[in-house]
């Protein structure tokens, strides 16, 4: 008779807190259960040294998520709970699609997504086929009348070529499959998209389940039904997922989780991504000659970084949260920076084989989406766009994409305010011509058309009445509206109240145009945008091969210094901790606090923006002593300078800015000089507002809010909620709730404009005060 013995020491205390006993999988006896089991009698006793006892389970899945050293973990799963959302796996992509669903069902609904899903693969398989048929199918001598033959078996003279029709153009489908078959290209090609699609189609179904999953599991886990879910925000799903995480282990390396870790677990490569881009790392600055310096990043390269660093095969990362041990130490750093190299001139070769077929798919897919919306709207292609750079220089650490989204979409009237006020005063004279003579010609023929309709019938009118309309709408865009006041500077202040950041030299040189071109940068055409993705599959293969491999070394160095473990998440970006003594930047409100060097400092005061985004967006989350020194500063700074501003009331009814800022319409304010100015205000009105009063501005309002509506320097364990129907009383939460579910029901009533937009005033406030050197200690 063989026995098997297990001895377990567990400590029931009310943290879980972790000693070193801990590595060899027990905990200190304060409970003690001994426990000998026979395999052959099945029988169990044990003897236990306190009034009461737990029921424990040994938790043997641990392949995924756990480090090593952890595989003996002993948790507590309370009876009633033991479910599948116990201990998940990879709790990554499992917040990562909790926080999608979320978001996308405020929009969507859950119905959208998955049809969305569907006609993904629907849309490739009528891109490939109707491009096959329109290359082997058709006889465009026909079609064209080039030629008097038809299929039908009928005979044309000369002078019915008129009366061709499309099924006389197209080939039997007998014909039409000889062609293919005759065609060895053509038939590679289909292959490979077959491979692409099934491809395709498995990681659609994987998506639909997991989704399915998700759904499930805020209906059972979370208490929420679908279709209350849209009036939940974000913050209030994540306060029920804290608190569920008390009674039931998801994660299972800690027995508390915060926000913070939530967040990191959602962006752990996207903090790194942000910080690269930060730093200047990644190389997304080109210098061609006649054009100067342009940012290219598209959606192709930026899969082609995240491929070499975090997810593809030989990627520094040796699992989805951990950092591969080697690139933790400096001994080997040259070898590291050398096999790195290789894995990118890989990269850029098989970028540089598929380029063809990459190119092709490009051309023909943006075709097939942008022909008919050009044809509809002309002047869509004049529209702007947040860049994919924009979005990864303007994104503070910590970010979820709906915040991003939101702050970005409040600041893309202003934006485009700014960029409308430059106007090229020869580009207006040729247009305002170009437009007289088009018109005069699109008239006449619009007047002769409607005399006699057989002028249609006339060769090729049709096609000249649509160019003069594409043109007329085109040099529209270049006629400036002449009720617009120049005022730039008032302009990029409207602008940076919402996208936080801009570069140093941009200070009081709003009106020049090379601080235009940098902006254009950030907020492109979308003309310009389908460009650079068109170019995408040729220049990709040269930045990997010719800028990125010469980072190498600078890579591995980055990752080595700002990487971080935190217990129960994994290695992390060490920007993401929002450290201001490791990361703090001196001139951004922080001297004093930061020990920061030249190269760990994070630029443009990312560290300290990102701190109080983070803490405005989730006023539970207690930061650690520093940072919340940081926060208790500047809400002194606010009360000081609030002393010698104007009043609240005078601002909300005067400042365009504070107008642009704590209104719902703030495009429309923001340059509204007269609109809103009280009696006696107009001639202070018309001048544009400086930086200090801006600061002043934002720090009286600031100043006029409740206490519970600015960050608090400090947190007890008693703010956070046990209970699930507890609803959330932060103004913070409201303001998600006002931006994203404008069109929705909401479960509470909507705050004042004034409560709407605190995290942009602090952001303001804090930015303002940096550009004027007020908070700046010499």
């Amino acid at each position: 008779m063989k026995a098997f013995q297990r001895l377990a020491c567990l400590e029931r205390e009310e943290e879980f807190t972790r000693l070193p006993a801990a590595r060899a999988g027990c905990y200190a006896p304060h409970v003690r259960i001994w426990e000998i089991a026979s395999a052959e009698h099945k029988v169990t006793s044990r003897v236990v040294y306190f009034e009461a006892y737990q029921e424990y389970q040994r938790i043997d899945d641990y392949e995924e998520d756990s480090p090593p050293g952890e595989e003996d973990l002993l948790i507590h799963v309370p009876e009633g709970l033991r479910d599948s959302w116990h201990h998940i796996k990879n709790l990554d992509n499992f917040f990562t699609r909790i926080s999608f669903l979320i978001t996308n069902l405020l929009l969507n609904g859950f119905a959208c997504m998955m049809l969305s899903e569907f006609f993904e693969l629907v849309q490739f398989l009528f891109v490939v086929t109707f491009t096959t048929f329109l290359f082997n199918c058709v006889e465009y001598d026909v079609l064209f009348a080039n030629r008097a033959v038809n299929h039908t078996g009928q005979s044309l003279n000369l002078l019915d070529r008129s009366k061709v029709t499309l099924p006389d153009a197209i080939l039997p489908s007998q014909q039409c499959m000889e062609r293919i078959q005759g065609n060895s290209w053509i038939i590679f090609l289909l292959i490979m998209a077959a491979i692409f699609w099934i491809y395709r189609l498995g990681k659609v179904i994987c998506n639909v389940l997991s989704y399915w999953e998700i759904r499930q599991f805020y209906i059972k886990a979370l208490k929420i039904r679908m279709d209350e879910l849209c009036n939940f925000s974000w913050q209030e799903v994540q306060v029920r997922l804290i608190s569920l995480q008390r009674e039931q282990q998801m994660c299972i390396h800690k027995k508390e989780l915060t926000e913070l870790d939530i967040y990191h677990r959602i962006l752990r490569f996207k903090n790194y991504t942000v910080a690269m881009i930060n730093k200047s790392l990644l190389p997304v600055r080109l210098h061609l000659p006649f054009l100067g310096d342009v940012v290219f990043l598209t959606q192709g390269l930026k899969y082609n970084f995240e491929l070499i660093l975090f997810w593809g095969p030989g990627s520094l990362f040796q699992n989805k949260w951990n950092l591969h041990p080697k690139y933790k130490r400096a001994g080997n750093r040259l070898e590291l920076a050398r096999q790195l190299s290789r894995i990118i001139l890989l990269a850029g070769v098989a970028n540089l084989l598929l380029c063809p077929f990459v190119l092709v798919w490009q051309v023909l897919y943006a075709f097939f989406s942008y022909a008919e919306v050009i044809k509809r709207e002309p002047g869509s292609l004049g529209a702007r766009r947040w860049s994919l750079y924009g979005r990864l220089y303007l994104r503070h650490f910590n970010e979820l994409d709906h915040e991003l989204q939101g702050r970005l979409g409040r600041g893309y009237k202003p934006a485009a305010r700014y960029m409308n006020a430059f106007v090229s005063p020869l580009l207006a004279v040729l247009a305002r011509n170009v437009a007289f003579f088009s018109g005069s010609i699109l008239a006449v023929l619009i007047a002769l058309t409607v005399y006699d309709e057989d002028v249609l019938t006339v060769q090729h009118i049709l096609t000249a009445i649509t160019v003069l309309g594409v043109v007329i709408t085109i040099t529209r865009s270049f006629i400036p509206d002449e009720h617009m006041v120049w005022c730039p500077e008032q302009l990029l202040q409207c602008v940076l109240a919402h996208i936080h950041y801009m570069p140093d030299h941009w200070k009081g040189s709003a009106h020049k145009s090379e601080t235009r071109d940098e902006m254009a940068q950030l907020f492109q055409y979308k003309a310009v945008f389908i460009l650079e993705e068109l170019l995408s599959p040729i220049v990709t293969p040269f930045i990997l091969i010719f800028l990125l491999r010469n980072k190498s070394l600078e890579i591995i160095d980055f990752f080595r210094n700002f990487t971080v473990e935190v217990v129960g998440v994994g290695d992390i970006c060490s920007f993401a901790q929002m450290d201001i003594r490791r990361h703090g930047n001196p001139q951004w409100m922080s001297e004093g606090q930061t020990e920061a060097s030249v190269y760990q400092q994070a630029e443009n005061g990312k560290t300290e923006l990102s701190l109080m985004h983070f803490t405005l967006k989730n006023p539970r989350w207690q930061p650690p002593q520093d940072s919340s020194f940081f926060i208790s500063h500047v809400r002194e700074k606010v009360q000081q300078d609030a002393q010698g501003g104007p009043s609240p009331q005078l601002l909300l009814s005067e400042a365009p800015l504070c107008t642009s800022l704590l209104s719902n319409e703030s495009a429309t304010t923001a340059v509204s000089y007269t609109g809103r100015a009280a009696p006696g205000a107009a001639a202070r009105s018309r001048h544009c507002a400086s930086s200090s009063s801006v600061t002043s501005a934002a720090a009286s309002v600031l100043a006029s809010l409740p206490s519970s509506q600015q960050p608090h320097a400090g947190r007890t364990s008693h703010h956070h909620h046990h209970h699930y129907h507890h609803h959330l009383e932060s103004a913070t939460y409201h303001s998600e709730r006002a931006v994203a579910n404008r069109c929705l029901p909401a479960v509470h009533p909507k705050p004042p404009d004034n409560m709407d937009h605190t995290h942009i005033l602090y952001a303001v406030y804090i930015i303002f005060r940096y550009y004027t050197k007020i908070g700046r200690e010499k």
